[in-house]
C-alpha cells in the first residue's frame, strides 16, 4: 500500500436511482456522520420515500433506491461499479478475482472484482507493505463519482459525491485499494508502516484533473499574434497572413526532436503543477509525415518517461500544408500517414490513442473530414476531433454519426447537432479560454447540459491560447458559460476522462481505479474554482500513478 488520505467529520452526499442515459444521481442531499455503528456489514439500510438517503434501520429496503447501498456501505463498495450496468442489483454481482480490480479494466463488460474495504471483506493484512505514506484528517474528500459511473450528466450533475470522516489507501501499484471511514482504515491497517505521514488537517481531497483538449508540443513563440488580437484580428486572419498554426509548423519542423521534449517537459511540468495529472496530448504542428511523427516520438518519450499521464492524438489534418488541396493533404494522410501510424503502434515504437481533424470553411470541409476520421476509425483510432468553432459546420451531427468519442470547440453547434450528440453519447469538449482570448462566442453550454450531452472541459493549451491551469479553466466555464461547480468539476474529471476513453481508469476517486489526486489547502473543495488565479497557493500535493509529483 501507498497512501491513506482520511478526512474527518461528516459526510455530505447525493445518491439516486439511475437516470435514462444510466448514471447516477438527482437525490435530496443528506448529511450522515460515520459511527462504528454503521460499519456492521450485516446491516440492512432502508430509504426514506423522498430519496433522502443516509438513513440506517434493519428494515430490508422496500424503496425504488435497492439498487444502491446504503451510503456509508457507498463508501466502502466503491469498486462494485467499475463495469457494467450502474443499476444493477448487489446481490445478483459476479465477482472476479481481486487482481482485475487492482489492475483496473478497459473492458466496460468485464465483471467488477469484489469491494477492497476495511472490516467488511477488504484488505487483508498480508497484502500492506511496510514503507507506505499516509496522509490524515482531510477536511473532504471529493470522489466525484460512487457508483462506477462512466460518465455524468443531468440530474447526476447537481451534486458529486463528496465524503467527510473516511479515508483512502492507495497501493504500491499505483491503484486504489479501500475508501472507507477513518476509524475502519486506522484499524485495518494499525499493525502497518507507513513511510510518510501527511498531515491534511483542514484540506481536501480530489481526483487529479484531466485536460482534454492540449497542443503542447511545438517550437517558436507567437506572443506578437497576441498584439494583433487585441488591436482586432481575427484567428482567420492571422492565419491567412502565414501567422497561426503556420508560424508554428515552420518552426517546429526546424526543430530537433531533443528540443521539442524539453519545451514540452517544462509545458507539462506547469499542468502538473496545477493540477492536472491526464492530459491529452495532439500533433499537428509538423503537417508532413517526417514532422508529425517527430512529434508523435515527443509525446511517446514523454508518456513512458514523465508521471503525467498522457493521451496522444494524431493531428496532421490540423490545417491544409502550404502548396497543397484539402483534397490532396487528405490523400496523403489516408495514404501515407495512417499506414506509417498503424506500422509503429504494432511495432510497438508509438501509442497514439486518438485522430483529430479541424473541420472548418478554409481548412477541411465536411467531405474531406469524414474520409479522414472514418480511416482513422478504420486503423483503429478513437475519433476526437475539432468542430463547429468559427463557422456552423455540421460537424456535430457528423461525430455522432461516426460514432466520435468527443468534439471540441462547438461554438457554432447547431440545435440539431448538439441532439445527435447527446443520443450518441459523444462529449462535448468545451474550451472557455478559447472563447476568452479570440471574443469568440461562448459554446452553449447549458443547452447541451440540458439536453444531456456530456459536457468535458478542456485548456486548449497551445501558442494561441497559453493556459496551463484547469483550475482557471473552471472559472472560466462557471462565469461565462454558466456551468456550476459542481458541473466544472465533473467536466474537468470524469467527464474529461470519458472525452478520452478512459473513465474506467481516472477522473473519480474510486475503488480499482488509478492513484491520480490533488490535495488542496482549503475548507471546501470549491475553493479550487472559486479562486481566479493563484492555485499554486491552493495545491500542496499532485500524486499520479499512487506517486507524489509535486508537494508545494
Amino acid at each position: 500500500l501507498a497512501n491513506v488520505f482520511t478526512a474527518t467529520d461528516r459526510r455530505e452526499e447525493t445518491w439516486g436511482p439511475p437516470d435514462t442515459a444510466g448514471v447516477w444521481g438527482g437525490g435530496h442531499r443528506a448529511e450522515t456522520s460515520f459511527t462504528s455503528t454503521s460499519l456492521d456489514p450485516g446491516a440492512v439500510p432502508t430509504y426514506p420515500s423522498r430519496r433522502h438517503y443516509g438513513k440506517w434501520a434493519e428494515a430490508p429496503i422496500d424503496s425504488p433506491a435497492s439498487a444502491l447501498p446504503s451510503p456509508a456501505r457507498v463508501a466502502l463498495h466503491l469498486g462494485d461499479c467499475l463495469a457494467g450496468d450502474p443499476g444493477a442489483e448487489l446481490a445478483n454481482r459476479k465477482y472476479a478475482a481481486p487482481a482485475a480490480l487492482l489492475r483496473g479494466r478497459a473492458d466496460p463488460g468485464a465483471t467488477p472484482a469484489p469491494p477492497q474495504v476495511p472490516s467488511a471483506g477488504g484488505l487483508s493484512a498480508h497484502q500492506a507493505a511496510a514503507r507506505d505514506p499516509r496522509a490524515e484528517n482531510a477536511r473532504q474528500v471529493v470522489l466525484v463519482c460512487a457508483r462506477g459511473e462512466r460518465f455524468l450528466a443531468r440530474d447526476a450533475l447537481r451534486s458529486l459525491a463528496v465524503l467527510e470522516g473516511a479515508s483512502l489507501v492507495l497501493g504500491t501499484d499505483g491503484f486504489i485499494k479501500a475508501i472507507g471511514p477513518a476509524d475502519a482504515i486506522q484499524k485495518q491497517f494499525s499493525e502497518e508502516t507507513f513511510e510518510e505521514r501527511i498531515d491534511c488537517s483542514g484540506k481536501c481531497i480530489l481526483p487529479g484533473l484531466v485536460d482534454a483538449h492540449t497542443h503542447p508540443v511545438w517550437a517558436g513563440e507567437r506572443v506578437h499574434e497576441f498584439a494583433m488580437k487585441l488591436a482586432g484580428a481575427t484567428y482567420m486572419d492571422i492565419h491567412q497572413a502565414g501567422g497561426g498554426i503556420n508560424f508554428t509548423v515552420e518552426r517546429t519542423r526546424q526543430a530537433s526532436e531533443e528540443e521539442l521534449f524539453s519545451s514540452f517537459q517544462q509545458r507539462l511540468q506547469c499542468m502538473m503543477r496545477a493540477g492536472t495529472t491526464l492530459v491529452e496530448c495532439k500533433s499537428g504542428y509538423g503537417l508532413n509525415l517526417e514532422t508529425e511523427l517527430k512529434m508523435l516520438r515527443v509525446i511517446e518519450r514523454a508518456r513512458r518517461e514523465l508521471d503525467i499521464g498522457i493521451s496522444a492524438t494524431y493531428c496532421g489534418a490540423h490545417s491544409v500544408p502550404k502548396g497543397k488541396t484539402a483534397t490532396e493533404a487528405a490523400d496523403d494522410i489516408i495514404n501515407n500517414h495512417l499506414p506509417k501510424l498503424k506500422e509503429l503502434g504494432r511495432n510497438g515504437e508509438i501509442h497514439v490513442d486518438n485522430i483529430d481533424v479541424f473541420c472548418e470553411k478554409g481548412v477541411f470541409d465536411l467531405d474531406s473530414t469524414r474520409r479522414i476520421l472514418q480511416s482513422g476509425k478504420d486503423t483503429g483510432l478513437q475519433i476526437n476531433f475539432h468542430g463547429d468553432e468559427l463557422h456552423p459546420m455540421k460537424a456535430a451531427e457528423l461525430g455522432a454519426e461516426l460514432g466520435a468519442q468527443a468534439i471540441s470547440h462547438l461554438e457554432e453547434v447547431s440545435d440539431e447537432g448538439i441532439a445527435a450528440m447527446a443520443t450518441a453519447r459523444c462529449s462535448a469538449v468545451l474550451l472557455p479560454t478559447t472563447a476568452y482570448m479570440l471574443r469568440l462566442k461562448q459554446p452553449r453550454a447549458r443547452k447541451m447540459l440540458d439536453e444531456g450531452v456530456i459536457v468535458a472541459l478542456g485548456s486548449d493549451f497551445n501558442p494561441n491560447a497559453y493556459c496551463f491551469s484547469m483550475p482557471m479553466v473552471m472559472h472560466l466555464a462557471c462565469v461565462n458559460m454558466r456551468m456550476s461547480m459542481s458541473e466544472a468539476l465533473a467536466a474537468a474529471t470524469i467527464n474529461a476522462a470519458y472525452a478520452l476513453g478512459k473513465s474506467h481508469t481516472h477522473g473519480s476517486l474510486e475503488v480499482g481505479k488509478q492513484g491520480d489526486l490533488i490535495i488542496i489547502n482549503a475548507s471546501r473543495w470549491e475553493h479550487l474554482i472559486y479562486q481566479f488565479g493563484g492555485y499554486h497557493e491552493l495545491i500542496e500535493y499532485v500524486i499520479a500513478k499512487g506517486k507524489v509529483i509535486y508537494r508545494k
